[in-house]
């Protein structure tokens, strides 16, 4: 009976080592990222949105809970924890609006162009400081709308002021 023992080669030390050596290839294992790779498919926001509304209806009961939690709730750090956890949260479900808003506006800006480009006329595509105006114009109609203009214009001054006021030289 024979035992093959597998150890590594021996080498004299006197030799000196090839300069292309036979080194035994181990396969890698490749590593892939989903967000990156085409194997992943294309990302949509679109789809991506219809396919986990449903975390909209979980996100507003867990919401809700964590109000009724911090209604109950008589410990300060406790309380302190759930209202930062809620304001996170109100501030996530903002920035999902936000940008949804943004997604739809850009969404009719390319249907409009698109129906001029059916009756013959050349593209027009917006510059970001154009569409950046745009934006600023629709803040300013909402914000009129809800009787906020006067309180957001009157804060926007005292920031300016501030800022103008750091950007002078000091008076010694």
């Amino acid at each position: 009976c024979i035992f093959l023992v597998f150890r590594p080669l021996e080498m004299s030390a006197k030799k000196r080592v090839p300069f292309l050596r036979q080194v035994v290839s181990v396969t890698k294992k490749v590593h892939r990222d989903p967000r990156f790779d085409d194997l992943s498919g294309e990302y949509k926001p679109e789809i991506f949105m219809k396919t986990y509304s449903f975390l909209d209806s979980i996100k507003k009961q867990e919401k809700e809970m964590v109000q009724k939690q911090l209604k109950k709730c008589r410990n300060m750090e406790q309380k302190e924890k759930l209202q930062q956890l809620l304001n996170r949260m109100t501030q996530q479900e903002q920035a999902q609006k936000k940008q949804q808003k943004l997604r739809e506006r850009e969404l009719s800006l390319k249907r409009q162009q698109r129906e001029l480009a059916k009756q013959g006329k050349k593209p027009f595509f917006l510059k970001k400081s154009e569409k950046r105006k745009l934006e600023l114009a629709e803040k300013y109609a909402e914000l009129k709308r809800s009787g906020k203009l006067e309180s957001f214009l009157s804060k926007k001054r005292k920031r300016n002021a501030i800022k103008d006021k750091r950007r002078l030289p000091s008076q010694k």
